[in-house]
C-alpha cells in the first residue's frame, strides 16, 4: 500500500453545450495537475446537463461511444500531465443500450475497464430509469500506480453493500462522482437532503475503514438546484477538503492511506464480520411498510 496519494475533485457548473464542458473540463484538471494531484475525478455525466429531471426527453444525441471523444482528450491529457483521470459520462453502447458510466484513463493514457452506474434512482426529478440501463459489468478496482480505487456513481453512495463490496475488492479510496441537489421550491418533511448525503457517505468511510471522495456540481438546471460541497474524508469519516455550495472549484486533498490500515486494525469492522450470519433471505412485504 502506498502511504499518500493527492487527489482532485472537479466541482463543476455544466452548459447546454458539450464542448463547452469538455473543454472546461479539461482546462480545470490541468489545474489540478498543476497542484500536484495525481488521480483527478470529474462530476456525474461531466458532459451534459442533468437531462434526467425530465419524465420523457430524447437525449440520446448527448451520448458518446467508449472510445470516443471524452477518451480521446482524457487519454491524451492524461498521458501528458503523468495522472490517472476519472470521466463520468452518457455512454452509448455496443450492445445498443445507453448506461451512466465511468471511464479511467491512467497515467499512460491507457484506458481502463468501464464502470456502469449500478443503481438506478426513479423518482420525480430524477427518471434515469427512462434513459439509463442498469449496470451490466459489477463493481471495479483500478489498481493505478497511485493507488487502487473504486467508482461508485451517484446513487450508488446511498447503498452500504456497493461501498463494501469495493472496499472487499480492495479498493483504498472510493470516488463518487454526483449529480445532486435540491428541488427549487420544495422543502423536503425529511429534513436537510445534503445533511443525509453526506453523513451516508462519511459512514460508509467509517464502516469500511476507506477514504471517499465525493465530487458534485453546481448551478441551477431548471427545477434542480445542486448543491455542490463536493469533499474527500479519511477513513474514520473526518472531512479534509470540502468545496463551497455555489462555486466551480478545484478540490485538492492529501490522503494518508495507511489510515484505512490503522482504522481497520483498530475497530475491526471488517475482521469482525459474521458473513455466516448473512445468508440471503427474501423479505417478507409486510415487514418493509412503514407501521404508524
Amino acid at each position: 500500500m502506498k502511504q499518500f496519494v493527492t487527489i482532485a475533485a472537479i466541482q463543476t457548473k455544466l452548459s447546454g453545450n458539450p464542448d463547452t464542458n469538455l473543454s472546461m473540463a479539461a482546462r480545470l484538471a490541468r489545474q489540478a495537475a498543476k497542484k500536484g494531484a495525481q488521480i483527478i475525478c470529474l462530476p456525474e455525466l461531466y458532459r451534459t446537463v442533468y437531462f434526467p429531471q425530465y419524465k420523457k426527453m430524447n437525449a440520446r444525441a448527448l451520448a458518446e461511444t467508449v472510445p470516443g471523444e471524452s477518451t480521446r482528450v482524457f487519454g491524451k491529457l492524461a498521458k501528458e500531465l503523468g495522472v490517472v483521470l476519472i470521466v463520468p459520462l452518457y455512454e452509448k453502447a455496443r450492445n445498443g443500450r445507453y448506461y451512466n458510466s465511468a471511464v479511467v484513463l491512467d497515467q499512460n493514457g491507457k484506458r481502463l475497464p468501464t464502470y456502469r452506474k449500478l443503481h438506478l434512482p426513479h423518482d420525480r426529478l430524477f427518471y434515469e430509469q427512462g434513459y439509463f440501463a442498469r449496470g451490466d459489468l459489477g463493481y471495479r478496482v483500478y489498481k493505478t500506480k497511485f493507488a487502487d480505487f473504486a467508482v461508485l456513481i451517484c446513487y450508488d453512495q446511498w447503498f452500504p453493500e456497493a461501498a463494501r463490496m469495493a472496499t472487499l475488492a480492495g479498493a483504498e479510496i472510493i470516488f463518487y462522482p454526483t449529480a445532486i441537489g435540491n428541488v427549487v421550491g420544495y422543502k423536503s418533511p425529511d429534513g436537510d437532503w445534503h445533511d443525509a448525503w453526506e453523513t451516508v457517505m462519511r459512514g460508509h468511510a467509517i464502516a469500511n475503514g476507506i477514504h471517499v471522495v465525493a465530487v458534485n456540481r453546481v448551478g441551477r438546471e431548471d427545477r434542480l438546484r445542486f448543491w455542490g460541497q463536493s469533499f474527500a474524508c479519511n477513513s474514520f469519516g473526518k472531512i479534509l477538503k470540502q468545496a463551497s455550495a455555489t462555486k466551480e472549484e478545484v478540490v485538492v486533498a492529501k490522503l494518508d492511506l495507511s489510515h484505512n490500515r490503522r482504522i481497520r486494525e483498530g475497530w475491526g469492522f471488517l475482521r469482525n464480520r459474521r458473513p455466516d450470519t448473512y445468508q440471503f433471505v427474501i423479505p417478507n412485504p409486510r415487514s418493509l411498510r412503514t407501521h404508524r
